[in-house]
């Protein structure tokens, strides 16, 4: 078998036997174990040096998608379930008056990071009930904000995570080629959701938003996981959303997916067609993501 290259590492056959020995010697392991032994053993890290045990486990995953391991049953519940509203008995009953006021009288919006506690907690169910994807634990790097405005109130959520693998306009836009692509790819973050609570109809208050986090994002990146971002980059459903505040806020349009999944391998699910947008974080953004990089050992 020759060496794989599966979540940013060259994986050797001697490293692959080493986790199906892993796995078949501890069989009371689940993978939440199984991946904080694999990360340690390897040092995988980030440049902040914060262990990457959601990666291994993500490696491990997809592994077993290959049919290369086979992995002990799900244990925690995990985060994998797939995206979806709530049912209508699940939902909370929200009585928040409207905010019908001009953004002014708003200012100064507080928008950072959110790690954990009741704050992470509300961001979840609020993008949950109201976010017409649902919502679901970020897996990987990610950045989640919650907006308020200067007497408190909660305004807005967004979440930043991992870019998508494969996006010709994208990659067109940059001058990605595979090869670069796989090298550089961590260095854009997506835009995977981003909600105006109903009750909150602002003028300008997104396209606002939307500039006040990408002023911080990069910096804050690099304080949780030891690098930067350099691009930014959005999907817009067609026929839902007509995309006016990423324009507003100087997101460039730069094309349109095709209509697939990214887990369609067999090219036959049709999903809604997105309007691709991009927001470059440095003027020499292009520099940084075609800069070789080797992959990581």
């Amino acid at each position: 078998m020759q060496t794989l290259y599966i979540q940013g590492r060259c994986l050797a056959p001697a490293q692959l036997d080493w986790i199906r020995g892993l796995i078949s010697a501890h069989p009371d392991w689940g993978r939440f174990r199984l991946s904080v032994h694999i990360a340690e053993q390897w040092n995988w890290r980030n440049e902040a040096g914060r262990l990457k045990d959601m990666a291994a486990r993500t490696l491990l995953l997809k592994l077993q998608r290959r049919g290369l391991i086979g992995l002990p049953a799900r244990q925690r519940g995990g985060g994998s379930r797939p995206a979806t509203a709530p049912k209508a008995d699940q939902l909370d009953r929200w009585t928040e008056p409207p905010i019908e006021v001009p953004l002014r009288q708003l200012l100064p919006l507080r928008v950072v990071p959110v790690e954990g506690g009741p704050e992470r907690g509300l961001l979840a169910k609020l993008l949950g009930q109201f976010h017409y994807l649902g919502y679901r634990r970020a897996v990987g790097e990610n950045l989640q904000y919650l907006a308020r405005d200067r007497n408190g109130r909660a305004l807005a959520g967004l979440v930043f995570g991992a870019a998508a693998w494969k996006c010709a306009p994208r990659d067109h836009y940059i001058g990605w080629d595979a090869v670069c692509r796989q090298a550089r790819i961590h260095l854009v973050a997506s835009n995977m959701r981003f909600l105006v609570l109903p009750w909150v109809r602002v003028r300008h208050l997104a396209s606002h938003l939307l500039g006040l986090v990408a002023g911080r994002l990069s910096a804050d990146w690099q304080d949780k996981y030891g690098h930067p971002i350099y691009l930014l980059e959005s999907f817009v459903e067609q026929g839902r959303f007509a995309g006016c505040s990423y324009r507003a806020a100087n997101w460039l349009r730069v094309g349109q997916t095709q209509g697939r999944s990214r887990n369609d391998r067999q090219r036959a699910l049709r999903v809604p067609c997105k309007e691709v947008y991009l927001y470059p974080l440095a003027r020499q953004f292009r520099r940084a993501l075609l800069a070789a990089h080797p992959p990581v050992a």
